[in-house]
């Protein structure tokens, strides 16, 4: 563990040195920390940089300008659109009545096949894989055969 770290420390102060030497290669704006002779680093403490008084307007006329530019916005498209509010029924709309069509009912055919589809479903469901399921498909295909055959025009 202490070798670890004593390895570690060793990588880092390389990295610190290795950064040292770029820095004052290429005359960087951002100085390198430099040790002290007591092991710490003494980083450059950055001049404060004093910032312009901000030009132009002040902040409130902004808000009432971008006020106005919303109630300008409201208006015109209040115009433009015109007033939208419940309309009435109109004397010239047309009432139609649907009527409801017969429901067809299913041939007692199809209704045979979904029984049997229901079968050959719990024969797969159960993994029973011999002749009953055999003998159930057969009587599937037979029985959809008859309901194509009765529920086609």
């Amino acid at each position: 563990m202490a070798t670890e770290r004593q390895r570690q420390q060793r990588e880092l102060e390389e990295i610190r040195r290795s950064f040292l030497e770029v820095g004052t290669k290429v005359g960087s704006l951002f100085e390198p920390a430099k040790p002290n002779g007591n092991g710490d680093e003494q980083r450059p403490t950055p001049a404060p940089v004093a910032l312009p008084p901000p030009e132009g307007r002040p902040t409130w006329t902004l808000a009432v300008l971008a006020l106005a530019c919303l109630v300008l916005g409201v208006g015109l498209g209040f115009l433009v659109r015109g007033p939208s509010g419940p309309t009435g029924p109109t004397p010239t709309s047309i009432v139609t009545h649907t009527v409801p069509k017969a429901v067809p009912v299913a041939p007692a055919a199809c209704l045979e096949t979904a029984r049997r589809a229901d079968i050959l479903i719990d024969l797969y469901t159960r993994n029973i894989r011999d002749n009953r399921l055999t003998l159930a498909l057969k009587s599937y295909t037979l029985a959809s055969q008859a309901c194509r055959k009765e529920a086609s025009p």
